[in-house]
């Protein structure tokens, strides 16, 4: 039961993110599943790898804000620089090929544990509270049933979220044993059978094969350019900020408290890079550590580590199989969000937990003031206001969460505080 928990918290973290991108790169069903099919089948292998071999902790490897801001951002500048959507996606698959190269030297060299001293608690607070922000417009408009095209809230599927989202919450505060340890499971079960009873299925249109191997390279031939190499080296920095804060997160929750953080980090770090490439020789969503695994954590209780790595073998061999993956994917939207907006309510609290490690004097509370400010209002600005901008200055001003979070080691680091603690020791 643990497992399949689990499993459902992997497929539910995976599903809603490569909807958005087939809507945007205009892909047909069967080009759909396939992204689908690719992406599940890269979650898999990432999160079993640093399970194993990597920091060695529940955490899951998905595709996140960051890579959703990249694709984003590509489309509208290859569009406008007359470069079709076919193009900017084999442009993506040696984004995310670099991007992952470099990740991958900075933990093999340990260059990663050099930068590891700027990510201090308030660093790590702000970035947790910058990602629920970013993060639950995208889950409420799904609650609400607005990612399908909808201009307007439909009440039905709204009122069966709201419902699921309360019915985990209620069932992981007030249940004892299994029931509350499977809050997120028995909500998504209760909430997927109310949903096909009274709205009913989704409707698909084309055949899928019954077995077939995750394609290599789906988009076609990578292409290169040397603008490429800065987006990927600044992405790479600022996914080790996620590796970090992660594995922070999962530390505090297992409370576990690590002999040697560095070397945790480093693995993390190199892991990630192998994740992050996998992603784009498989022409997938690339994955980021997912610290929404120790809102899950601490959600349900389960503090092993077996049934994570169980539920990321059983999602590689499910992604062998086509019509399962049409199946578990199937899994209405407004569902899969409201388990999720529930898994963010311990986020939250995480996240004040860190911002208040050490008193909040003058200095911390204008400094978060600052990355509050700008990084969630960044968050209200459509992405065209950038357009006449470089790209490498598009992917980053443009996106609140990372906007936010280097205000914050920015100043931090120019306005010193001989006090200050770090996640160093």
């Amino acid at each position: 039961m643990e497992t399949i928990q689990w499993f459902i918290f992997l497929l539910a973290s995976t599903v809603a993110l490569p909807i958005v991108i087939g809507a945007i790169y205009e892909m047909n069903f069967i080009e759909l599943s396939g992204l689908m099919q690719r992406t599940f089948f890269v979650v898999g292998v990432a999160s079993l790898l640093q399970g194993l071999f990597g920091h060695k902790l529940p955490i899951m490897e998905g595709p996140a804000g960051i890579w959703i801001s990249i694709f984003s951002v590509m489309a509208i500048t290859g569009l406008q620089d007359g470069t079709s959507l076919e193009e900017t996606l084999r442009s993506l698959q040696t984004t995310m090929m670099l991007t992952g190269l470099f990740l991958l030297l900075f933990g093999v060299f340990k260059i990663s544990q050099k930068i590891l001293p700027i990510f201090t608690p308030l660093v790590t607070g702000t970035f947790f509270f910058l990602l629920t922000v970013q993060l639950s417009g995208t889950f409420l408009q799904g609650m609400l049933g607005l990612q399908q095209g909808a201009g307007t809230i439909q009440v039905m599927d709204a009122a069966l979220a709201f419902l699921t989202f309360f019915l985990v919450l209620g069932l992981s505060i007030f249940a004892r044993g299994w029931l509350s340890s499977y809050a997120v499971f028995i909500g998504i079960v209760i909430g997927w059978v109310a949903y096909l009873l009274i709205v009913g299925g989704q409707d698909t249109e084309g055949e899928v094969s019954v077995f077939a191997v995750p394609e290599v390279l789906a988009f076609g031939m990578p292409t290169f350019n040397f603008g490429m190499i800065p987006i990927a080296f600044i992405t790479a920095v600022i996914i080790i900020s996620n590796v970090v804060a992660s594995i922070v997160a999962v530390n505090q929750t297992l409370d576990i408290k690590p002999k040697d953080r560095r070397a945790q980090v480093d693995r993390g770090t190199t892991f990630s890079g192998i994740g992050t490439g996998l992603s784009g020789m498989f022409s997938g969503i690339a994955n980021v550590p997912l610290a929404t695994s120790a809102g899950f954590i601490a959600l349900t209780g389960q503090k092993r580590k077996a049934p994570f790595i169980y539920a990321s073998a059983l999602l590689i061999v499910l992604t062998f199989f086509p019509p399962l993956v049409a199946l578990v994917s199937s899994i209405p939207s407004p569902i899969a969000n409201a388990a999720l907006m529930a898994s963010f309510v311990q986020l939250v609290g995480l996240a004040i937990n860190n911002v208040s490690m050490t008193t909040l004097d003058s200095r911390k509370v204008t400094i978060i003031g600052v990355a509050y400010l700008i990084g969630m209002g960044t968050m209200f600005l459509p992405p065209e206001v950038f357009a006449d901008l470089p790209g490498i200055v598009q992917n980053l001003v443009s996106n609140g969460l990372l906007l936010g979070t280097g205000l914050v080691i920015i100043i931090e680091q120019l306005w010193k505080d001989k006090e200050e603690t770090s996640y160093t020791k």
